[in-house]
C-alpha cells in the first residue's frame, strides 16, 4: 500500500476517534475498538491478523498497568481514609502556603517521578492533590495541572527515566549531557506547563473533587506526618534503589536479581499495601472488614480506567503494525526540513497517530539515525536532538493516548475539559523541552 494512503488512513482514524468520542458521545472504548478495526481494514493489513493484533495491543499495556493501578488505587484511598493524605497536605500548606501549593505539586511530581513510569507515579501522588483541595477548598484543576507536568516533565527528559535513557542510548548520546540538556527542559517547562498554565485555566474550567475522594471516613487521631511521608515514599525508594542499585551491580548477579525484583513497581506496590493496611489501617482501629470495602471500593473506578487505556493501547499496536509510522517518517524526512525541527515534528506525528510518547520516539529514532549517523555530530548534539524528540513524543496528547485517560478519569474531567487542561499542558511541556533542545543543538 502506498504512503499517502497510509498516512490518510491514519489521519483519518484520529479525526474519526475524535469526532465518535467528543460529538457522538460514544463511549471510548467502543470507539477505540471499532476504529481499531477500520485502521486496520483501511490500511491494508490482512484480516486475519486484525483480532490477533489487537488481542496484543491489549495485552501488551494492561499486562503492565492492570496491577500497578489496581494496587495503586487501593493503596492511595486506604493513605485517604486513615487521613494519612490530610496530613501530608497540611504539612505542606503549612510549611509552603495556600498561594504556593500549585508550585509545590509541580516540584514534588519532577522529585518523585525520577525512579517511576508515568502511570505508577501518577497513581501515589494523585491523592496528595486531593488532600491539598479538601484544605483548601481550591479548583482541583489548579492543582493536578502542576502535579501532571511534573510528573510528565521527569518522564519525558530526565534520566534515569526510561523512556529518555532508551533515547540516549539509541541515539549515542552523551549522558552528562543529557542530563545538563534535560534538566534544562524540564524545569522551565514544568513551571510554563504546570503552576503558570495551571493558574490560568483554572479560570475557565473547574473541577470539583471526585465523589469517592471526599471527606474522609476516620474520625479519631491522623496518623503522624513523618509516618505519612515515609509510607508515601517506601515504594519510591524502593523502586529507586532498583534504578541506582543496578547501575553499579554487576549485572546477571543475585544481587542485581534480588534489587530487580525488589524494586519492580509490581513488589514495591505490593509491600506498600501491606504495610498500610497492617501498619496503618488496623493501627488506626480500622476493622478487616472495612478494609476490605475500602480496597473493593477502590478497584471499581480503576476497572474503566484499565479497559479505555487497554482500548487505546490496541489503536496504537493496530496502527504500527499497519506500517503508518514509518511511512509518515519517510515523508517528512524527505521534506528537508532542518534536523532538529525534523526530529520534533516527526516525533509529534507519530505521537499523535497512535498515542504513546515511548512508541514515537524509538519510531522517531529508527527513522532518523540513518540520515543523522552519517552527519558525524558529537554526543552533547545527540543529547540534543534526543531531548528534541522527546518534546515530540509527548505533544497533542489526545483520546488516543493512556495518559489522556489516566488524567480524565482520576480527575473527574469530560473529554472536552482534558483537552483543555491536560492536553494542552503536554503541548506547552513538549514544546518548551524541544525548544531548549534546539537552541542547545545550534549552541553546540
Amino acid at each position: 500500500m502506498n504512503i499517502l494512503t497510509l498516512v490518510l488512513t491514519a489521519m483519518g482514524s484520529v479525526l474519526l476517534l475524535l469526532f465518535l468520542v467528543m460529538k457522538v458521545r460514544m463511549h471510548a472504548f467502543i470507539a477505540l475498538i471499532l476504529v481499531s478495526v477500520g485502521a486496520g481494514v483501511f490500511s491494508g493489513m490482512p484480516v486475519e491478523k486484525i483480532a490477533e493484533t489487537m488481542q496484543k495491543g491489549m495485552g501488551g499495556i494492561l499486562g503492565f498497568l492492570a496491577i500497578v493501578v489496581a494496587l495503586g488505587a487501593m493503596f492511595g484511598r486506604i493513605l485517604h481514609e486513615t487521613g494519612a493524605l490530610d496530613q501530608i497536605a497540611m504539612k505542606l500548606l503549612q510549611t509552603f502556603g495556600e498561594k504556593r501549593a500549585h508550585y509545590t505539586l509541580g516540584i514534588v511530581g519532577l522529585i518523585c517521578a525520577l525512579p517511576l513510569f508515568f502511570d505508577v507515579a501518577v497513581v501515589l501522588l494523585i491523592g496528595t492533590v486531593f488532600a491539598i483541595a479538601r484544605h483548601t477548598r481550591g479548583n482541583v484543576i489548579k492543582l493536578a495541572i502542576p502535579l501532571f507536568a511534573g510528573v510528565a516533565a521527569a518522564a519525558a527528559f530526565l534520566l534515569p527515566g526510561s523512556a529518555p535513557m532508551l533515547l540516549a542510548s539509541q541515539m549515542g548520546a552523551d549522558y552528562g549531557w543529557m542530563i545538563l540538556i534535560g534538566l534544562a527542559a524540564a524545569i522551565p517547562g514544568m513551571i510554563l506547563a504546570g503552576p503558570m498554565y495551571g493558574s490560568f485555566i483554572s479560570r475557565h474550567v473547574i473541577l470539583t473533587l471526585p465523589k469517592e475522594t471526599g471527606e474522609n471516613s476516620h474520625k479519631g487521631q491522623l496518623p503522624s506526618f513523618g509516618f505519612s511521608l515515609a509510607l508515601i515514599l517506601f515504594p519510591l525508594v524502593l523502586v529507586g534503589l532498583r534504578t541506582l542499585g543496578t547501575g553499579f551491580v554487576e549485572q546477571g548477579t543475585p544481587l542485581f536479581h534480588w534489587l530487580e525484583f525488589i524494586g519492580h513497581p509490581f513488589t514495591a506496590l505490593l509491600a506498600a499495601c501491606l504495610i498500610a493496611i497492617y501498619g496503618l489501617a488496623l493501627r488506626c482501629g480500622m476493622n478487616r472488614e472495612k478494609i476490605m470495602d475500602i480496597c473493593s471500593a477502590a478497584i471499581q473506578p480503576a476497572g474503566i480506567i484499565l479497559l479505555i487505556t487497554g482500548a487505546g493501547g490496541v489503536f496504537k499496536r493496530v496502527l504500527v503494525d499497519s506500517g503508518v509510522g514509518p511511512a509518515l517518517g519517510n515523508a517528512l524526512i524527505n521534506a528537508g526540513l532542518p534536523i532538529a525541527i525534523a526530529c520534533f515534528v516527526l516525533s509529534a506525528a507519530v505521537r499523535v497517530i497512535q498515542g504513546s510518547a515511548t512508541v514515537a520516539g524509538l519510531t522517531t529514532v529508527g527513522l532518523v539515525m540513518p540520515v543523522i549517523s552519517e552527519l558525524g555530530f558529537s554526543g552533547a548534539q545527540m543529547a540534543a536532538l534526543s531531548i528534541c524528540i522527546a518534546g515530540g513524543s509527548i505533544v497533542l496528547s489526545h483520546v488516543n493516548d493512556s495518559g489522556f485517560w489516566l488524567f480524565s478519569k482520576f480527575t473527574g474531567a469530560t473529554e472536552a475539559q482534558t483537552l483543555k487542561t491536560w492536553s494542552v499542558m503536554e503541548t506547552i511541556l513538549g514544546t518548551t523541552g524541544a525548544a531548549i533542545g534546539m537552541i542547545a543543538f545550534a549552541m553546540l
